[in-house]
């Protein structure tokens, strides 16, 4: 048994297994997966037998994070070749790409499960559910709006109205550049849909996919919490805020610390490691996610196997702005 992680001349070699667990997926959308994706992504594999037995890709955004912006990795097409399973190969995985992304500086990292329960004991949590919405025939009926097709020149202007437009609204998106877009209309054209644009005005004021049937539920987004430090950083506060605590963390060695979170509301966020006898209380990394990405209250993530909190530090934590307001819409 060995974790490989694939070179980028190697990524196709996955592909059979990809076809295997992942059979709905119709041949023209994993070619558009084979073709695009795994361009700038990373693959990390289980060899055993000297095949590949097990897989877990790396898909990387950028993501907007409350006025920053930070390189996160969306983690997409986690597979066992069924003859393989109940032996964590995927486990092993995931505690590699975990650490290789502390390593690389990331804060979070996020993933859409097939089952939020296979998840949870790695920490991650679920913060979202998708918002996707969809082009409707009945959308065409308002006389003021233009509804085309979305072509490659299209891109740069619908991605800067995209980015004004979830700025204004949302602490953590996706930020839309021109290969994003590109990359968007070729993901739909794979599996027979489009792209709409919407303009009124010759202004637009939408960008809307379509699919020929009927369009899936609301799929949930789980975060995980990769660098404790640096997520904490990214925050903002109410007011002034002063406590110690300790955080714990199975999988992430470095994340085991005690901490003194200081600040004001101009300030955001600032960081001294602390001494654990001082310490107000202990958090875990998976509490920690749901609290800081507005999952759960202060008094809700209390409830948590593994977390206590003194009546002072449920009182500062409030203090922490969540990151709250998220829009994850990405399929792969």
């Amino acid at each position: 048994m060995e974790i490989r992680k694939l070179e980028v001349t190697e990524h196709q070699e996955c592909r059979r297994l990809y076809e295997e667990v992942f059979a709905e997926d119709s041949p023209s959308f994993v070619d558009y997966y084979y073709t695009e994706k795994t361009r700038d992504n990373q693959i990390y594999t289980m060899i055993e037998d000297g095949e590949i037995r097990s897989m877990l890709h790396l898909n990387p955004y950028r993501l907007y994070v409350n006025g920053s912006e930070k390189d996160v990795n969306y983690i997409v097409a986690v597979a066992t070749q069924k003859e393989y399973r109940k032996r964590g190969y995927m486990a092993s995985l995931l505690k590699r790409s975990l650490r290789d992304m502390y390593q690389a500086g990331e804060a979070f990292t996020f993933l859409m499960p097939a089952s939020e329960s296979i998840y949870q004991p790695f920490g991650f949590r679920t913060v979202y559910e998708q918002e996707g919405k969809f082009y409707r025939e009945e959308d065409e009926k308002d006389e003021g709006l233009a509804i085309t097709d979305a072509k490659d020149p299209d891109c740069r202007e619908i991605a800067e109205a995209a980015n004004r437009y979830l700025a204004g609204r949302y602490q953590v998106f996706a930020i839309r550049d021109t290969a994003y877009y590109l990359r968007l209309i070729r993901e739909y054209e794979s599996d027979g849909g489009s792209l709409k644009v919407y303009r009124r005005d010759g202004k637009i004021t939408d960008c809307r996919g379509y699919y020929p049937g009927e369009e899936g539920g609301k799929p949930k987004i789980m975060i995980r919490i990769v660098d404790v430090r640096r997520m904490l950083m990214a925050l903002s506060l109410r007011s002034l805020t002063g406590v110690v605590f300790c955080v714990t963390d199975p999988l992430i060695e470095e994340n085991n610390r005690c901490l003194v979170v200081t600040g004001t509301e101009h300030s955001g966020v600032m960081l001294m490691d602390g001494d654990a006898k001082n310490s107000e209380g202990t958090v875990t990394v998976a509490a920690l996610t749901s609290l800081l990405f507005g999952a759960k209250t202060v008094e809700e993530a209390c409830e948590e196997e593994g977390v206590r909190m003194s009546e002072r530090m449920k009182a500062e934590m409030e203090k922490l702005i969540p990151l709250s307001a998220i829009c994850l819409n990405e399929t792969v």
